[in-house]
This record gives C-alpha cells, structure tokens and sequence, in this order.
C-alpha cells in the first residue's frame, strides 16, 4: 500500500503487520521510515481492529490469539505454563509504537518504559482471545529533534475478563539509529544511550 493509505488506514491484519515487521507493508516510505514491529513468534498482535486519533489523543484495540503449543508455553513454565505477563506488556509498547508510525512518527521505535503495571490474571493454553485496548493519552512529535513520543494507558483483557492494566506505557521513535547491516560491525552495532 501507498504511504497515504497506511496513514488513513483504520485497521490492519495479520499479513499487514508482518509486511510491516520486514519493511514491506509501505511501497512509498518516507525518507527515515525505519520502524518496524518484531517479526514472528515474537510478534504479539495478531490483528489491530481500530486504530483512531483524535487531536494529541488516540486508540488502538488489538487482538492476539492463544496458541495451545505456543513457544511461550513450551518454556514459561514447565509443568505450569502461562503466558508471561511481560509479553502483553510488550504487546502495549509494540502498538503504541506502531501507532507513533502510524501517526507519521519517523525513525526507529524504542520501548521506554512505563509507571505502573497491576495483574489480576493469567493466561492459560486453552484461553482463547488476548485484547488490548490502548488509550493514548498524549502522542508528540518534537520536531527540534526529529523524534516522537506516545504516552498510553492499557486494559488488557483475556476472553472478554480483565486481567491487567498498564499505566502511562511510552514509547518513542528516534532517527539515525536503525541498524540495517546486522551482523557487520557498524556505528549503531552497539547499544548505549539513546
């Protein structure tokens, strides 16, 4: 799709986001279009069923299916599996940066963490639907510095039950940062401060 549709686009599949986890979703990109979302198994949503703006405010409601043999299962915990609770938050700041994106945020996007996470469930293999909803309390692009900021709250719910919240989640899109010659040495080969 064309970089305009992307931008209008109110929903977006399974084959949306991971065209978008490998740089293919956008025909036309924009100079500095280097986000992308983890690629699968480590890509959480499964589907975005809305995504919306409303002035520096915004919402995304998106689902995940449950795996009964998911790679989480297999290893979190034997004999007990559930579903760990880092990757819904990893879910939250894996949509909130796609929304950046989406709201024509450039560069590459970087959890930066968040103030409060409660839980009041788990996961279990024969759940079957993970919904997040975000409500973007602030999104800002600074244009001294090129980068964006998304600021949210989260419900994440488990077959239509609440089971954690999340609060003020950030995330940011930064330019000149991408690493695009992985494995080479280069000058983004190594981490640091953003």
């Amino acid at each position: 799709m064309l970089y305009q549709e992307f931008i209008q686009k109110s929903s977006f599949s399974l084959e949306d986001l991971i065209a978008f986890s490998y740089g293919y979703l956008v025909a036309d990109p924009p100079e500095h279009f280097d986000a992308r979302l983890p690629a699968p198994p480590f890509l959480m949503p499964d589907r975005i069923l809305s995504i919306s703006r409303n002035g520096r405010k915004g919402a995304v409601v998106a689902e995940q299916d449950v795996q009964i043999d998911g790679w989480y299962f297999q290893c979190h915990m034997p004999g007990d599996p559930v579903f760990p609770g880092c990757l819904c938050l990893d879910a939250i700041w894996q949509l909130l940066g796609f929304y950046c994106v989406w709201r024509q945020a450039l560069g590459s996007g970087r959890a930066l963490g968040c103030d409060e996470v409660s839980f009041n469930g788990q996961i279990r293999p024969y759940n079957r639907i993970i919904r997040y909803e975000i409500e973007v309390l602030r999104f800002s692009n600074l244009k001294d510095s090129g980068a964006s900021l998304g600021i949210a709250d989260a419900k994440i719910f488990i077959d239509n039950e609440q089971i954690m919240t999340v609060k003020k989640a950030r995330t940011g899109t930064f330019k000149g940062i991408a690493y695009h010659d992985y494995p080479l040495q280069s000058a983004n080969s190594r981490g640091g401060k953003i």
